[in-house]
């Protein structure tokens, strides 16, 4: 199977080989592990009234949004797919939108421990689903808004006549200039610079608090320390996955088919797996999700087990 594309008078022809296929598989296995997490959330009230369950399931579904939208335009840049500039841009705009969003919620996960274990008399009030909902909304907007920093530099040196264009999309196309390049690697290192430093406050503040603690308060700021590294971890994974264009940038001047096999690895190591496995891990720390979790999975299983059972039964009757 071969695909045939034409782009500004020149014919690209790219195979259907095992990578492509790999890549395939490993994302709808995803999307399948991280659709049973979702709908475990919506099993109990306790998940969707609460907000560390809210921010969890924000996360899940932008991954899932991610997953799609990056396998789509890697595919479309892998096979040389031309299509109009207008649809680039509003792939891309959900792309740049669900790459902040996940570190982002991973912060304000973060600051939900450190009120809950540092300032327990505030937390009913402060930490409640209607702030959960305004979070979230706060956070899309300031996703959002690096990509459009970007759009509107680029819109500043083209014309708007180019929306009407067949393009291969690819986010490479939107930097003209090495300046916009530059603004766009300063977006990106100011963005993580502060969820670094909001991080390492709530672990500094826990710790202080994890010192004075005593018996079971003990134990409960242990598990909110460990839970804000694990939200570290989470966010140097989403950080190296931000890197990745830029790594990309300087390797396409080198070799284009070079440029294209490192782009497929660096969607599997660095954008796919981490994405996915890290929301696993943290649905399986929390007793309560995990339950729920071995209920759906496994009750799930029992059921069919007695159907089964049950029309046994009846095939024997008859």
């Amino acid at each position: 199977m071969t695909n045939n594309s034409s782009v500004d008078g020149k014919s690209f022809i790219r195979k259907i080989n095992d990578k492509v296929i790999i890549v395939q598989i490993l994302v709808v296995i995803f999307l399948c592990i991280n659709f049973v997490l979702i709908t475990t959330f919506f099993m109990k009230e306790i998940f969707y009234t609460n907000m560390r369950y809210i921010l969890f399931a924000n996360t899940l579904f932008c991954d899932c949004t991610n997953l799609v939208i990056t396998n789509i335009l890697l595919n479309l840049s892998y096979f040389a797919v031309p299509i109009p500039l207008w649809l680039c841009i509003i792939l891309f705009i959900v792309s740049s939108l669900c790459n902040f969003v996940t570190p982002l919620t991973l912060t304000a996960m973060s600051l939900e421990r450190y009120v809950a274990i540092c300032k327990p008399l505030s937390h009913a009030e402060l930490i409640t689903s209607s702030r959960a909902l305004q979070g979230i909304l706060l956070i899309n907007c300031l996703s959002i808004i690096p990509f459009i920093v970007i759009l509107l530099l680029f819109f500043s040196s083209v014309s708007l006549s180019l929306l009407k264009h067949f393009v291969v999309c690819s986010v490479e196309m939107f930097i003209l200039y090495r300046w916009q390049s530059d603004v766009r690697s300063a977006i990106s290192q100011l963005y993580f610079l502060i969820m670094c430093i909001l991080i390492a406050f709530s672990y500094i503040q826990i710790m202080k608090v994890a010192k004075a603690a005593s018996g079971e308060n003990k134990e409960s700021v242990r598990k909110g320390l460990r839970t804000v590294i694990l939200h570290a971890f989470q966010l140097l994974l989403c950080l190296m996955q931000l890197w990745t264009p830029f790594i990309e940038a300087a390797i396409i001047q080198i070799n284009l088919s070079l440029f294209v096999n490192i782009r497929y690895l660096n969607y599997i190591f660095f954008n796919l797996a981490p994405r996915c496995l890290s929301p696993l891990i943290y649905g399986l720390r929390d007793e309560a999700f995990l339950l729920a979790l071995k209920h759906k999975v496994f009750g799930s299983k029992k059921k069919l087990r007695k159907e089964r059972g049950k029309r046994k039964k009846l095939n024997l009757l008859r």
